[in-house]
C-alpha cells in the first residue's frame, strides 16, 4: 500500500514559504501544518510575520494562533501535538503540507525530540533573570565551560537554546549533548522536505520591506501592548526585543527598526547555515 506523504517546505526568514506552501496546499487538497515555533502565539499577530488574513482564508491552518505566550510550550509539545494532528489528517488526505522556519519543530516531527529531563520552572526562571540581568554572552560561557558540545551545535544566538542547554546540564549534572540520540524516530509516513531560497541580496531586501510593513501594519503597538510580558520566553523575539529596548530609551525609533532589519538578516543567515549543515 502506498505510503501517505508530508511535504515539508523549508528556508530562512521571508523566503516565501508561506505562498509556496499555499500553492502546494491547493494541488494536495491539503491544509497548512505551520511549524513555526512562533506564530503559534496568538497575541503575536504582526511581529512573527503569519499568514495574512487572505491566506488564512485559501487554505486552512493549523498551529497559527493557537496558543497563548502564557502557555509553557516546547518543540516536545509540539512533536506530540502536531503528530496526532498529522494521524487524523491522512485519514482524509494521501499528502500534507507542512511549512516553517524553525527547524527544532521542523526535527521534532522528521526526527523526534530526544526524551530531556522535564523543566524545573524555578531554575528557568533564574536563569531568565540572569540572561535579562547580564546578557546572553554571560550564559554562552558559562555553557562553553560546562558543555563545549553543546556550545558548538547549539544556535548560541538564540536565547532561548542556550537557556535551555544550561538549564538541562545544571539540573542534572550531566552535560546537555549527553542527553542526545542522533537517532532520528521512525515514522510512518514519508517525508519529502523542499527548501526554499533566493539570493542573498534579494532575500535581504524582502526582510527589510517585511518590516517596513510590519510597523505600518503597527507593530509598535502591538509591542506596547505586550510591553509587560517582556520577560516571556515567546517574546524573546527578533522584532519584539528591539522595541522593547526603544521604550525603555536605549535608542530611538530608526535606530530600532534598522536593528530589527539587521538582526532579522542575522538570523535568516543562521537559518541557511542550520539548514545546510543538518539536511546535507
Amino acid at each position: 500500500m502506498l505510503k501517505k506523504k508530508l511535504f515539508v517546505v523549508i528556508g530562512p526568514t521571508a523566503v516565501g514559504k508561506t505562498d509556496y506552501a499555499i500553492s502546494l496546499a491547493l494541488k494536495f487538497g491539503s491544509p497548512v501544518i505551520s511549524c513555526d515555533s512562533r506564530q503559534i502565539y496568538k497575541e503575536l499577530k504582526i511581529g512573527t510575520a503569519p499568514p495574512t488574513p487572505e491566506q488564512l482564508l485559501a487554505v486552512k491552518h493549523y498551529f497559527i494562533f493557537s496558543h497563548s505566550i502564557h502557555d509553557y510550550y516546547t518543540a516536545g509539545k509540539y512533536e506530540v501535538e502536531a503528530l496526532a494532528l498529522l494521524e487524523e489528517l491522512f485519514k482524509t488526505h494521501d499528502s500534507l503540507v507542512m511549512a516553517g522556519g524553525s527547524g527544532l519543530y521542523v526535527d521534532a516531527v522528521c526526527r523526534g525530540i530526544d526524551n530531556f529531563p522535564a523543566t524545573d520552572i524555578a531554575l528557568r526562571e533564574l536563569l531568565m533573570q540572569r540572561l535579562a540581568n547580564e546578557g546572553l554572552e554571560s550564559l554562552r560561557m558559562e555553557l562553553k565551560l560546562l558543555d563545549r558540545e553543546s556550545y558548538e551545535a547549539i544556535d548560541i544566538a538564540n536565547p532561548q537554546r542556550v537557556v535551555r542547554a544550561l538549564e538541562v546540564s545544571l539540573q542534572t549534572g550531566e552535560k546537555f549533548s549527553s542527553f542526545k540520540s542522533y537517532q532520528s524516530k521512525s515514522r510512518d509516513f514519508e517525508i519529502e522536505k523542499i527548501f526554499i531560497e533566493r539570493p542573498r541580496e534579494e532575500l535581504y531586501e524582502r526582510i527589510n520591506r517585511r518590516v517596513e510593513l510590519m510597523m505600518e501594519n503597527g507593530l509598535l503597538d502591538e509591542v506596547r501592548a505586550l510591553y509587560e510580558f517582556r520577560e516571556r520566553p515567546a517574546l524573546k523575539t527578533v522584532g519584539y526585543r528591539e522595541l522593547f529596548g526603544y521604550l525603555d530609551g536605549k535608542y530611538s525609533l530608526d535606530d530600532a527598526v534598522e536593528l530589527i532589519k539587521r538582526n532579522s538578516r542575522r538570523y535568516a543567515k543562521r537559518q541557511m547555515t542550520w539548514w545546510r549543515r543538518n539536511e546535507a
